[in-house]
């Protein structure tokens, strides 16, 4: 391989090298190379199919989250989102890049600089690739492409933007950020942070009893629609600025179960304390906010304990031992079990603690002050038990609890997440998610400077690109809610004109899509994940298929019609007027969103269902009748049908509440054999038996 006749573009990084040079057949037959450039952290993975299978494409996914990992699309969660697999579907070969730094830590030549982490970084690894694809392949790429959700959804657009002699067209998934004019070089404001807050907050506040599972009822099909019912004033007015700064109606469940959202408060904290010490103080000692005004909201949750390490608990420690075979500790197994790919089963995972008041432990600052870790501040990112889990910032990222022992001094202090937990109050930000924090244009409390994120996440939006880019967000997303799916569209018109954009921007919704598909999530006590998230991979890849098909046929994808009002998205009800490429679906049970019925007594279902115009015909129609996602009853459909209208009957010999769920999928060609891009949505009705 010619590496010496490669002259890099971007002067921060020095000459290439690559260290791994061979054939793989997993995840996918590839050959696979690993390298990266001399001077700094910069690390990249080509992963290069047969030539009979490239169609002279390059296709780079960006890792989510901070990114740091040069091999997450080829290994196993990687894979489950398409991974190479998904690349050589679609004619390309396969580039990776760390993003310029290794794990959580900044690369110590590039320091705090975002536009490295941001975008340099992908773009000099992407160049480099061409100069090897075509010496694999004979002829470097025609055409490449990036894409990422989440964090990867963040940088996506910003690679497209500043990258232009690189990439023909984008789709970030799950994107969201702030805007400035163009070239933008300073870190990001993530309306996030504060989004993150107020959920944990309500979290909080709802925890006791079964609140939660109220509140959850009341939101789900056939509920009352009132979430507020029997909770007290302060409770009410967090709930409700919750749902009017965008978080979804309808995954109330991800507020008592919330996933990834406590990774990025752990990742940032000494950041937020750093930028803005005296939010931290003044929140306990000064009038107008609610540790001092209120104290009775916050004081029952308090923990500031120094204690000591009982055990420290291992990944593998986690899903064998019998002890933690108990539900609560389900939801730390599944982390567990997905970090474990990473870093192998012998990683200490968590520690127990005892002796602990009855705080809030999610958030709570874990400080080592003895032993071989002393000194090394943590947050706690999932407690079950006596146990805590816990990540950091920077080398505490790395480390996590390695050097830890049994009887290891430990101080557990959650103040600062308490005052986190009121942070969406007292930084308020421009975009229309804080509209409700403000009367005429003045924000209600007192005000502090909205933090910048950790440069890892890179640089602000500008709207300001060549190329196509094609915008997927998710109507159910409690990590980047629907509000962060409107922002770059705004930034696009804005920076360009409606015509350009018009051109060059697309924005579709995913209905009933989470941040992570259901598969990853627990159930609920009532029902199956699956039964109200879908699977949303298949498109994203649709969705990859079709921008391709922009960019080099000049055939644009279809937007999806919404209106944005209180914080709420609003699809139009019939998939004509939605449009997008998803199926409409509704489902009643005798002919209502509820159904009342005896034991023994039948209930007439009904599924309608249809497709938007010009995104295939219907291939699958499955009922779910229980409510545990399994989907066991199916309907003959022969994939020539854009609309369907199904009935069916059945009869509970048990009393108890059933979500009936219809799940029904669609295709671009009408081939109800197709093993990829079956395009899934979800409708449920409520049916109640005594």
């Amino acid at each position: 391989m010619d590496i010496d006749s490669y002259t890099v573009t971007d002067p921060y990084f020095g000459t290439p090298y690559i260290d791994v040079d061979e054939a793989r057949d997993t995840p996918y037959p590839h050959r696979h190379i690993h390298g990266g450039f001399t001077g700094c952290d910069t690390r990249f993975t080509f992963y290069f199919p047969a030539a009979g299978e490239w169609q002279g494409r390059l296709i780079m996914p960006l890792e989510g989250a901070h990114a740091g990992h040069e091999d997450f699309f080829g290994g196993a969660l990687g894979d489950a989102m398409g991974g190479v697999g998904l690349t050589a579907r679609l004619g390309g070969y396969m580039v990776e890049s760390n993003m310029g730094h290794i794990g959580d830590d900044i690369d110590p030549k590039g320091g705090d600089d975002p536009t490295i982490y941001g975008w340099r970084a992908a773009a000099e690894v992407a160049r480099f690739s061409k100069h090897v694809a075509e010496q694999v392949y004979g002829t470097p790429p025609h055409h490449a492409y990036v894409w990422g959700g989440s964090g990867g959804g963040r940088r996506s657009p910003l690679v497209l933007e500043n990258a232009p002699d690189v990439f023909d067209g984008a789709l970030p998934f799950m994107g969201g950020g702030d805007v400035r004019p163009f070239p933008a070089t300073e870190r990001i404001k993530g309306a996030q942070v504060m989004s993150f807050a107020c959920m944990f907050n309500v979290q909080r506040l709802l925890r006791h009893g079964d609140t939660m599972e109220r509140i959850i009822d009341a939101m789900q099909p056939g509920g009352s629609g009132n979430p507020f019912e029997g909770l007290d004033t302060h409770s009410r007015e967090e709930l409700a600025s919750l749902y009017r700064q965008g978080f979804p109606r309808g995954d109330e469940f991800m507020i008592a179960t919330p996933m990834g959202q406590i990774w990025l408060w752990s990742s940032i904290a000494d950041l937020l304390v750093e930028q803005d010490p005296t939010y931290f103080e003044d929140f306990w000692t000064k009038p107008g906010y609610v540790g001092h005004d209120l104290p009775s909201a916050v004081e029952g949750d308090l923990i500031d304990v120094v204690t000591t390490v009982k055990r420290v608990v291992t990944v593998r420690d986690l899903i064998t031992d019998p002890e933690f075979d108990a539900p609560e500790y389900m939801l730390m197994r599944t982390m567990a079990g997905i970090m474990a790919g990473e870093a192998g089963m012998d990683m200490p995972f968590a520690v127990q603690i005892t002796g602990l008041p009855d705080g809030y432990r999610l958030g709570a600052g874990l400080q080592l002050k003895s032993g071989k870790a002393a000194g090394r501040q943590l947050y706690c990112i999932g407690t079950a038990g006596d146990l805590f889990s816990a990540d950091g910032h920077g080398e505490a990222n790395l480390e996590r609890f390695n050097g830890v022992e049994v009887g290891d001094e430990i101080h557990v202090d959650n103040r600062k997440f308490l005052a986190f937990c009121y942070f969406h109050r007292h930084h308020v930000m421009e975009d229309a998610q804080f509209d409700s924090l403000r009367v005429d244009g003045t924000p209600i409390y007192e005000q502090h400077p909205v933090p910048l994120m950790s440069p890892l996440m890179g640089v602000s939006y500008t709207g300001h690109y060549e190329g196509k880019l094609l915008w997927i967000h998710h109507t159910h997303d409690s990590s980047l809610w629907p509000s962060q799916g409107i922002i770059y569209e705004k930034a696009v018109r804005d920076e360009q004109g409606p015509e350009a954009a018009g051109q060059k921007f697309r924005l579709q919704w995913t209905e009933n899509a989470e941040h992570i598909p259901p598969m990853f999530l627990p159930n609920s006590a009532r029902r199956a994940t699956a039964t109200w998230l879908i699977d949303y991979f298949p498109v994203i890849e649709q969705g990859l298929a079709d921008l391709i098909r922009w960019v080099e046929e000049g055939v644009a994808p279809p937007n999806t019609a919404y209106e944005y009002v209180d914080g709420k998205v609003q699809l139009p009800s019939s998939a004509a007027e939605r449009g997008g490429v998803q199926p409409v679906v509704r489902v009643t049970a005798n002919g209502g969103a509820r159904a009342e019925v005896a034991v023994g007594e039948p209930v007439r279902l009904e599924v309608t269902a249809e497709v938007p115009p010009g995104a295939g015909s219907i291939v699958s129609v499955e009922w779910d009748f229980d409510g545990w996602g399994s989907f066991p009853y199916s309907h003959e459909v022969d994939g020539s049908d854009t609309s369907v209208e199904i009935e069916a009957t059945h009869t509970y010999e048990q009393p108890g509440t059933y979500f009936v769920t219809a799940r029904v999928c669609s295709h671009r060609d009408g081939n109800v054999d197709a093993q990829f891009r079956r395009l899934p949505n979800v409708a449920s009705a409520r049916v109640v038996v005594t």
